[in-house]
């Protein structure tokens, strides 16, 4: 057995270089195939950072009424904090709300007429954070409370509404595009790789009729282009993985100049290993099984 395995490896790796030009081609279609679902990876990466970006920007803004007991404020804290829906409740009290806008304002005229005042103006507030932007709505429908209209002055979800609608409609446009983009780029693939290696062995169709009339197996038979297969998968995998670095390092700049937060670079170098493993993995099936497909249905083995 173990002969017989070196044999289908030294037979495979013979086909691959016998076809010349044919190799280079199957070679060239399955780097671009692979180089898509890599590319599609790091996309999906930045758009799932973009739009994580954005949704920490977006809250739930209550403003209390200025003769709001503070108890009563943290009671109300503690209930939203106990909500599956919410990730975070911050709060801020009066005589923080007034010493922000005073730092704010130190050096110009409101912050001088502030000084004027004897009461403070300001009232306290929560800044309240969902787990998912699709979750705002229950947030505000728990705060239209009949409970909590004694305390509560104003809600800011009526006006954040069309931002956070506008969010949850392009994370659900970016994710299912990741997916259909996916699921194209999956069948592309295959349908390439099938009709590529099919003509790889199609070339060598008479050998094939000589080994099948001497009494060959089937697994003989088909274990040299199924070994071809892997090698193509196994050198476009790490071919994709060597074009996808000049790109990454050229987008990078750009990215950072819309995003600063985001850094492609440092994803690709520390996601170099996990990536490649997919790459490699996927390599290896598409090829082996688009090659035993091929063999299988259409040489008749």
């Amino acid at each position: 057995m173990v002969t017989t395995f070196f044999r289908l490896i030294k037979y495979g790796l013979q086909n691959f270089l016998r076809n010349g030009w044919l190799s280079v081609a199957t070679l060239v279609v399955m780097t671009l195939a692979l180089s898509s679902f890599l590319f599609l990876m790091i996309f999906r990466f930045t758009t799932g950072a973009v739009l994580t970006t954005l949704e920490d920007k977006i809250d739930i803004s209550v403003y209390f009424k200025t003769s709001a007991p503070e108890d009563e404020i943290l009671r109300l804290k503690k209930s939203l904090e106990d909500l599956s829906d919410v990730k975070k409740v911050n709060y801020i009290s009066r005589a923080d709300a007034l010493d922000d806008f005073k730092n704010k304002h130190k050096n110009d005229a409101a912050g001088q007429a502030l000084n004027e005042l004897k009461d403070n103006p300001f009232s306290a507030s929560l800044n309240v954070k969902a787990k998912d932007s699709e979750k705002y709505a229950i947030i505000a429908s728990y705060l239209e409370n009949e409970g909590f209209k004694q305390i509560i002055e104003k809600v800011t979800y009526a006006q954040n509404q069309l931002v956070i609608e506008r969010m949850n409609s392009i994370i659900n446009t970016v994710n299912k595009s990741g997916f259909a983009l996916a699921l194209i780029f999956a069948i592309t693939a295959i349908l390439v790789a099938f009709n590529t290696i099919w003509l790889a062995m199609y070339s060598n169709r008479e050998e094939i009729g000589i080994m099948r009339l001497v009494g060959a197996s089937n697994t003989f038979i088909r274990g040299p282009f199924v070994v071809e297969g892997v090698v193509y998968g196994l050198l476009a995998a790490f071919l994709s993985l060597i074009l996808a670095i000049p790109v990454v390092l050229t987008a990078n700049p750009w990215v950072q100049k819309v995003v600063p937060d985001i850094s492609l670079r440092s994803y690709f170098v520390s996601n170099f290993f996990g990536l490649a493993g997919y790459q490699i993995l996927f390599g290896i099936l598409l090829g082996s099984v688009s090659s035993f497909i091929a063999i299988r249905r259409y040489l008749k083995v």
